[in-house]
């Protein structure tokens, strides 16, 4: 707060030295900081969007398509184990189109750490789960979150310059009268800017929301998915004398 509060001041100053200074430097320079405030909103709109889409795009890709079909990949990898057949179990997991699936990624790392305890396995999985495949998500999700929060604040510091600048301008030409044209691009400034920063955090906060939603179904998903997995790793092992 305090670094806010000391740049609108410095903007203040700036606004202020443009009233009384000539009419080139200083309109040239404000100018540039708003030119400046518009890069950075939309910098803020490419980004986010950018960021809120690969999330929902990456959580999507982690899940399976619905209930069946994780059920069936399931299903066939028991099969497999309570052959003891982990290299087909490995297969199962090693196809193609489950390559991006968080079950059966963690699935093939706890098969082929299958001569590890299975308190150690266990715990090997689930820190996997947080550390590639959670700490992927929550780092593209805090791209978003700081798109979210970035773009009203540009929208507000161009609100309080536009204001400032026309303030100035009535402070400066007290005697003589101030155009209303002026003053209303000063004041338009202002208005576009505080929507433009609303316009962009009020989509992402949905895709934020969407995408956040996707994450608790993930880890739902994986927790019930991993233990009927690791239970029959286990019942594997113990019949494999492991």
């Amino acid at each position: 707060m305090t670094s806010v509060s000391e740049l609108i001041s410095f903007i203040g100053i700036l606004a202020q030295d443009a009233a009384a200074a000539p009419a080139a430097g200083p309109s040239t320079f404000m100018k540039i900081i708003e030119n400046s405030i518009w890069a950075g909103i939309a910098a803020c709109a490419a980004g986010g969007m950018y960021a809120g889409l690969l999330l929902v795009r990456r959580v999507k890709q982690k899940q399976f398509p619905g209930a069946a079909s994780e059920q069936a990949f399931l299903t066939e990898l028991t099969e497999c184990l309570e052959r003891r057949d982990f290299d087909a179990a490995l297969q199962v997991c090693d196809n193609p189109a489950l390559w991006n699936k968080a079950l059966a990624q963690l699935a093939a790392i706890a098969i082929q750490a299958r001569d590890l305890p299975m308190k150690k396995i266990r715990q090997m999985v689930g820190e996997r789960f947080e550390r590639d495949i959670l700490g992927n998500l929550d780092r593209t999700n805090a791209w978003v979150g700081t798109s979210i929060k970035t773009a009203p604040q540009l929208g507000l510091l161009g609100t309080v310059l536009g204001m400032i600048n026309a303030f100035a301008k009535i402070a400066g030409a007290a005697a003589t009268g101030v155009d209303p044209k002026e003053l209303s691009a000063d004041i338009s400034f202002a208005l576009w800017t505080t929507a433009a920063g609303m316009a962009i955090s009020i989509p992402l906060i949905v895709i934020q929301g969407s995408a956040s939603n996707g994450i608790k179904k993930l880890q739902e998903n994986i927790d019930e998915g991993t233990g009927t997995f690791l239970d029959s790793l286990a019942e594997a092992k113990a019949r494999a004398g492991g």
